[in-house]
């Protein structure tokens, strides 16, 4: 659910902007999965900052970054996601902080991760309800990962399970909603007509860049707010260029093959 008119609540405008659109990029993996290109982020941050509306770091990111994230949006990343690993328990996504931390680290918002279907969901519902609560007693903005069963479960992202992980989100008093592409542009307009809130949509695993710059633009003209997107970006050879193409594409309405014309 984009928002055209201008009218986005004034919580939501260090991440909805221009017409009630984003561009976020993650660096939160530090915690999650073992990747290459987050060595140094308060130089990552600064090569971005030209072309993004916001960032996602945790804890300790936003304290060592906190110039580097100035006069961008900061989103604090509240609990830690962990993909299941063979012969151990599926843990999925449990909360570490709350809102006096994303205070005390200056930021304007925050993001976590609640899995409809997974195992140990009711755990999760339950933390996604509390950490919302108390956010919006603090006027912080929320934003919920939504994905069905997991992380990286994309043979479980069908757009019937994407679409009532949103709703789900929705329901719990998520300000924005981030999920998983559902294969076509259709699906997703579906998803984003079925929810109340702004859906802004992940990019996963590194892909080609061309593959992601056409999901981008088909999430956009299916009514999505934007995006949040990591690993493609500082892990494609030219960061900064990148995301400078998904800028175009979100903010500047551009195609796909217009944004891959750009040097």
């Amino acid at each position: 659910m984009a928002d055209p008119t201008g009218t986005t609540p004034a919580r939501l405008l260090p991440f909805l902007r221009s017409g009630g659109r984003t561009v976020i990029v993650p660096i939160d993996h530090g915690t999650a999965i073992p990747v290459p290109g987050l060595e140094h982020p308060a130089d990552l941050i600064e090569s971005l900052k030209p072309f993004a509306d916001a960032f996602v770091v945790n804890y300790g990111t936003a304290l060592a970054c906190r110039d580097a994230l100035a006069d961008r949006g900061v989103c604090l990343r509240t609990d830690v996601y962990k993909p299941a690993r063979p012969g151990h328990p599926d843990h999925g996504a449990y909360m570490t902080f709350g809102a006096a931390d994303a205070i005390r680290t200056g930021a304007h918002g925050v993001m976590h991760m609640l899995y409809p279907q997974h195992p140990d969901e009711a755990r999760q519902f339950r933390e996604s309800a509390r950490l919302i609560s108390e956010c919006h007693h603090a006027n912080l903005p929320v934003i919920t990962e939504a994905l069905p069963f997991g992380l990286g479960r994309s043979a479980d992202y069908t757009p019937e399970n994407i679409s009532f992980a949103v709703r789900a989100a929705a329901e719990l008093g998520a300000d924005v909603v981030k999920t998983a592409w559902p294969g076509n542009i259709d699906a997703f307009r579906r998803i984003v007509d079925a929810s109340f809130v702004p859906v802004i949509v992940l990019g996963g695993a590194a892909s080609d860049e061309a593959s992601i710059l056409a999901m981008v633009a088909d999430s956009i003209a299916a009514g999505g707010a934007g995006i949040a997107i990591g690993r493609n970006v500082w892990q494609h050879p030219n960061p900064p260029l990148m995301l400078k193409r998904l800028h175009a594409i979100v903010h500047g309405g551009l195609t796909a093959k217009a944004a891959l014309s750009i040097f």
